[in-house]
């Protein structure tokens, strides 16, 4: 009989409140205040709020696709201020606004509905990748004004972006909606301080609304999880202090960013993605040429104000370590204040950025008057940076300014680290060599960001000697081949249990097996083609609603269980409901579907009989804030909490892996997937992604799989992409994120990209997946793919690409462990590659390879919780 782990009592569990109670509390914390002229908080003699906008009552609480969580329910912005106690006059507006949103809904499924009987995959693929997107908001007329007179007015803007589609820079996605324009300017003629709440994942023109009178207050709501409508009516009411911190640069106009024009899909060309602006990303862009932001990275207000100085700099045992004090000098409201700490490398032979974020710490919640002494540290090998001729990081001689300061236009310099002479801090080989020619953008000839007192600090600063004959320069070794496993010197058949109570050793487990049952365990569950036999992310068959399993059969004859993986990243994407039959056996078409909208588009199939004995049981999840929200708290005790949210649901629902955390670069702010990463800053994504894990780790037996590793920055055509990348780039901006999770964390899991770089399917890089990972990081978990890296949904959506996709017996070849969510052409091709010769398998496999991916396979399997 199946072990069911999820609930059949269909109450709100003590766990359910007691983490939607938690998720709440962080997500006030990383709200964002962008303007406020004294109307947050509400003050008590507002009673009634006249609100508007699409965000008002379908509140967005995260974007679509796998990034999904089926929560029992949301908290709309609307429902937040009614249980607050205030009386929202505006429900015929939003009644109205309703029912056009459900009008084209409704056409929306009954054209998918009506391509199902000849479009088949392409149809789940449509739904998935294009999901249905809200009509332009309705007007606000002198009727709605009337007839809904309040004490104050707030209007919430959303965004919604997702899996497979890139966001464009027209009205209605990143610019406002004309009817939202016309609306908000209606409302600033009829109150005086209008409220603009932004719900939105990532970054939105605001030009318009910041040019406007009579706008009170913009307020960065992001998308808060299931319980964001409460989170944001006590940032509004003062219950909550929003101080969160952009992590991503907000430009004046998209076409600011460096890759504007030639983004995904803007210059016709998704087959290629040319990476022309190298480490000039970000902040690092902005800075280094001078363009001034509408908003800059770090920037965050609040209803506290602070004063801070640095009291102390100095280099301890090749540390720099600053120490600075924080004093709440507001006379009314507590609040916290982020500290951010930056570093301008000298010129050299390697052209450096700006400016770069060095560290970052956050003080407690401060009353008035009170004052905290925060102590910010990093190594200064931190400060090296990448020379493609030398393979190696350098310290180039000279003066590195170190800033502090709240955000990066707001810092000032508080010492100079002097490096003598140049000096190796790593030495590597340059692993991901560029395949064609690319023009890197340069800031030589550029006039850079300054201030009027930036040349008098540089004098004035306080330098501190490195003592550089203490650097020991780190070589790396690079594995040359795998190792055979050992055969064991017994035919008893070796069990799981046997390996864990240490009577065997794994090598001797792995040495038993057959080739096929070594590719087996390297390949997922699922043996159609993908998407044929279960719906998109969605083919575990022990956890229902999760993305896919390991194989089960090994279960009786060794006990080797299998593993179940679930989606996120903000939470556990499970179906919210399902049935089975009196021996646990899941009835299929019964359960809820763990993708959004696909109940919509097959409510028209044939239902299954239900049994009388059938059981109904219950998987709700908490939808814990987006990715981008949890990094504009700057704080990692509260990431972690996050973490331990789900680790805690992992366990009750007998899930080992969450896909999650995502952590790829806010490269450009189109990227339909941003909201599921942290930022447009290496470092603050890394430890976001390291906290993320550790959270999630605390609970044993269960753990994270960061992805996508890497280079997975767009999603038009994210399948067969091909991005050209410097290997300094890489290393510096798209790679070292990755590197910081790994190192502090040791994620249980990572998973491999869809696309290729620099000419490689990333699922098939021995350089990156091993040479990088492994021997340069010192990963200890497993690799995985994406799902469906190795074909299917190409085939069924009936297109042809200019690059392929990767290759089953490829994976193996680089360490890629586990191909997912597998098939049996993956299984094939993996088999006839074992003691191939050149020329008879496009990636001929030593058995050796095979045992290697097995074994580490088994060695995440043994850790598992499922073993008692």
């Amino acid at each position: 009989m199946a072990k069911i782990y999820a609930s059949s009592n269909p109450g709100v569990s003590e766990r359910e409140k007691r983490n939607m109670e938690r998720s709440r509390r962080i997500a006030g914390q990383g709200m964002v205040l962008l303007k406020n002229e004294g109307i947050l908080p509400l003050d008590g003699a507002v009673k009634s709020i006249a609100l508007f906008g699409n965000g008002a009552r379908r509140t967005i609480k995260g974007g679509t696709g796998s990034g999904d969580v089926n929560s029992r329910f949301v908290v709309n912005v609307e429902q937040g201020l009614s249980e607050a106690g205030y009386a929202v006059t505006t429900k015929e507006w939003l009644d109205r606004y309703d029912e056009k949103v459900e009008t084209a809904r409704e056409a929306y499924f009954q054209g998918l509905r009506a391509k199902m009987p000849e479009g088949g995959m392409a149809v789940f693929m449509e739904l998935f990748n294009d999901p249905f997107q809200e009509p332009a908001v309705l007007p606000i007329t002198d009727a709605d004004i009337e007839a809904s007179r309040a004490d104050a007015a707030i209007y919430v803007i959303s965004r919604n972006s997702g899996e497979g589609k890139d966001r464009r820079p027209v009205p209605g996605d990143y610019k406002l909606f004309p009817e939202e324009e016309a609306a908000i300017r209606k409302l600033t003629k009829a109150y005086s301080d209008v409220i603009v709440v932004l719900n939105t994942g990532g970054v939105m023109d605001t030009k318009v609304i910041r040019n406007m009178e009579h706008i009170g207050a913009i307020l960065l709501m992001s998308q808060a999880g299931n319980i964001g409508g409460y989170a944001l009516c006590d940032v509004l009411t003062g219950k909550a202090d929003p101080c969160g911190h952009l992590t991503t640069t907000w430009a004046e106009n998209y076409e600011d960013y460096p890759c504007a024009d030639t983004f995904s899909h803007r210059n016709g060309d998704t087959d290629d993605e040319f990476y022309e602006e190298g480490i000039f990303v970000g902040y690092r862009y902005f800075d280094s040429f001078n363009i001034t932001p509408a908003y800059p990275f770090g920037y965050g207000s609040s209803y506290a104000d602070f004063e801070w100085k640095v009291t102390g700099a100095r280099v301890e045992e090749l540390w720099v370590k600053l120490a600075v004090e924080v004093k709440n000098i507001s006379s009314q409201y507590a609040g916290r204040e982020t500290i951010q700490v930056y570093y301008s490398a000298p010129q050299g032979e390697l052209e450096k950025p700006y400016q770069e974020l060095a560290a970052f710490a956050k003080t407690r919640l401060l009353a008035p008057g009170e004052t905290q002494e925060l102590i910010l540290s990093y190594p200064v090998t931190q400060m090296a940076s990448y020379s493609e001729n030398e393979a190696a990081y350098v310290l180039e001689p000279g003066n590195y300014y170190i800033r502090v300061g709240v955000h990066s236009r707001k810092t000032v310099i508080a010492a100079a680290v002097e490096i003598a002479q140049k000096v190796w801090t790593k030495k590597l080989e340059n692993k991901l060599t560029v395949d064609c020619d690319l023009p890197e953008m340069t800031a030589i000839d550029a006039e850079p960001y300054s201030y009027p007192t930036e040349q008098v600090e540089k004098d004035a600063a306080k330098v501190l000697s490195v003592p550089i004959e203490e650097i020991v320069c780190e070589n790396v070794s690079y594995q040359k081949e795998q190792k055979l496993c050992m055969a064991p010197d017994t035919d008893h058949k070796i069990t799981m249990d046997e390996v864990r109570n240490g009577s065997y050793t794994m090598e001797k487990l792995v040495g038993q097996l057959t080739v096929e049952e070594l590719a087996v365990l390297c390949v997922g569950t699922s043996r159609g083609q993908y998407g044929s036999d279960s719906i998109i992310g969605s083919a575990s068959t022990l956890c229902p609603g999760a993305a896919g399993d390991t194989t089960s059969l090994m279960i009786e004859d060794r006990n080797i269980q299998n593993v179940v993986l679930a989606d996120g990243p903000a939470g556990l994407r499970l179906s919210a409901t399902f049935l089975t039959d009196s021996q646990n056996n899941q009835i299929p078409g019964t359960g809820g579907i763990a993708i959004p909208g696909m109940e919509e588009l097959l409510k028209d199939m044939p239902k299954p009989e239900i049994p009388e004995e059938a059981r109904t049981y219950y998987q709700y999840c908490t939808a814990i804030p987006i990715a981008t929200l949890l990094a504009q708290t700057w704080d990692m005790e509260l990431i972690r909490e996050a973490g331990d949210i789900v680790g805690e649901e992992m366990k009750e629902f007998g899930v080992t892996i969450w896909l999650a955390p995502g952590m790829n670069i806010h490269r450009n702010p189109l990227c339909g997937r941003n909201f599921e990463y942290y930022s447009e800053d290496p470092l603050l994504s890394g430890l976001c992604a390291a906290a993320d894990t550790q959270g999630v780790q605390s609970h044993n037996g269960v753990g994270t799989c960061i992805k996508h590793f890497a280079f997975n920055n767009q999603e038009d055509n994210r399948m067969h992409v091909n991005s050209h990348v410097s290997e300094r780039a890489a290393r510096e901006i798209y790679l070292r994120g990755f590197e910081i999770a790994v190192k502090e964390a040791q994620p249980m899991s990572i998973m491999s990209s869809y696309n290729l770089v620099n000419g490689i399917h990333t699922a098939n890089s021995y350089d990156l997946l091993t040479a990088l990972a492994r021997d340069e990081w010192g990963f200890e978990g497993i690799v995985m793919t994406d799902w469906g890296t190795t074909g299917g949904m190409e085939m069924e959506q009936g297109k042809t690409f200019k690059y392929g996709c990767s290759n089953a017996a490829g994976c193996i070849k680089a360490g890629n462990d586990l191909i997912m969510p597998g098939s049996q052409n993956d299984v094939d091709e993996i088999m006839k590659s074992v003691g191939a010769k050149e020329g008879e398998a496009e990636y001929p496999l030593t058995l050796s390879e095979l045992q290697t991916c097995a074994g580490r396979i088994l060695r995440m399997v043994a850790s598992s919780f499922i073993y008692p």
